[in-house]
């Protein structure tokens, strides 16, 4: 059903005996309050909204969009026997006949959540149950008049285990604290997180922590240097946190070993650039203590002196760096200058010393180069 496409349906009355409350219908439970509330609104303004329903096999309607006016009129008529003679378009109300399934229950969900809005368990099973019935994301995204987005992640809520959603139905959980079921697909796993859930105050990362104590996100280090493909290359699974909107990586001893022999081969290029040793770290930060502390004496790169006709132009260059206007070209004539200013290390250099690769916080990269261990000291002097 488009927005474009026109919808033909019948308007009939129909005595409160022949109406129904349908299964279709997301608002199964309502609070006798609001039930006497609009039914002494009902008896003095009218039934000002018509109710919206489909046809039953016995010649009646399930009403798919009006069960609290179907129970207020319900509770008047059971205050007052007379209703027929009293108030007959009460006794008879108009209702809109749908004319198949499908529109019926698009009326279900639009009509509810238009009215008041549904409880966020109510909400989730409207969801899943349109979907189940064949609707797609955005037609339920048009029926409740939200975003896609929003209908996906109400989706991925709609198939949490049933303990779940009645705990939140009940209020021993929040949305947000339902939300984080959804990166587990463990069911017993699951079950024994909400039994801790109730009458205890867990926050979001302590559900999740329980939930899935080895998950590493997608922005851990190891994460960003190897890549998602080789990780899942390896055989590592991939969840997510929808809500969130963070990939989940389930496997970390499989992230692990692709980390180490990631790193293995880059420390493997290293050797061959004539290092005298090439050694891993798998911390993500080596300081200047480092150095100290493992007794390390450090040679430097042997700098490169650039003719007057090199210095006018890397002054120009640098210049145009500064005001971000260099193209292409002259990025690469800027970087060829500074590589010959910063210098390189000889092959005297390297037949002494050695380098440790590392990987820092954001998945970079680095290394100590130029190390002279105590062993060696005497031989490099």
């Amino acid at each position: 059903m488009t927005k474009q496409s026109m919808i033909t349906a019948d308007e009939a009355r129909f005595p409160l005996a022949k109406l129904v409350l349908s299964p279709m219908n997301p608002r199964q439970n309502v609070p006798a309050a609001e039930v006497e509330e609009l039914a002494e609104s009902i008896w003095t303004a009218g039934l000002i909204q018509n109710l919206a329903g489909i046809m039953d096999e016995n010649g009646g309607a399930e009403i798919v969009a009006g069960g609290r006016r179907l129970r207020a009129l319900q509770l008047l008529a059971e205050r007052h026997p007379e209703l027929a003679q009293e108030r007959p378009e009460l006794a008879s109300p108009r209702v809109l006949i749908a004319p198949d399934q499908t529109t019926a229950q698009a009326w279900a969900v639009a009509e509810n959540a238009a009215r008041r809005d549904l409880h966020p368990a109510d909400e989730i099973r409207a969801y899943g149950k349109m979907e189940r019935n064949g609707a797609t994301p955005a037609a339920i995204a048009r029926a409740f008049a939200v975003t896609e987005k929003s209908v996906y992640r109400r989706l991925a809520l709609a198939g949490l285990p049933e303990a779940v959603i009645d705990a939140l139905a009940a209020n021993e959980i929040n949305l947000s604290a339902a939300a984080c079921f959804t990166i587990s697909t463990d069911e017993a796993r699951s079950l024994e997180v909400l039994e801790q859930c109730r009458g205890n105050t867990l926050s979001d990362y302590q559900i999740k922590k329980a939930l899935k104590p080895d998950a590493v996100k997608d922005t851990d280090r190891r994460a960003k240097f190897v890549g998602i493909e080789a990780y899942q290359a390896a055989g590592g699974r991939v969840g997510g946190d929808l809500f969130a909107e963070e990939t989940l990586l389930d496997d970390a001893d499989i992230l692990d070993a692709v980390f180490a022999d990631r790193l293995a081969e880059v420390a493997d290029s290293h050797k061959r650039d004539g290092w005298k040793w090439v050694e891993v770290s798998h911390a993500d930060y080596l300081g200047y203590w480092f150095l100290q502390e493992n007794g390390f004496e450090r040679i430097h790169r042997e700098t490169g002196t650039l003719s007057p006709e090199q210095s006018e132009r890397f002054d120009e260059l640098t210049e145009q760096a500064e005001a971000d206007a260099l193209d292409e070209a002259g990025q690469e004539e800027f970087a060829a200058l500074n590589a010959i200013t910063e210098g390189d290390y000889t092959e005297m250099q390297r037949a002494h010393s050695g380098v440790i690769i590392y990987v820092d916080s954001q998945g970079e990269v680095q290394s100590y180069e130029g190390l002279i261990r105590k062993v060696d000291k005497a031989e490099a002097v």
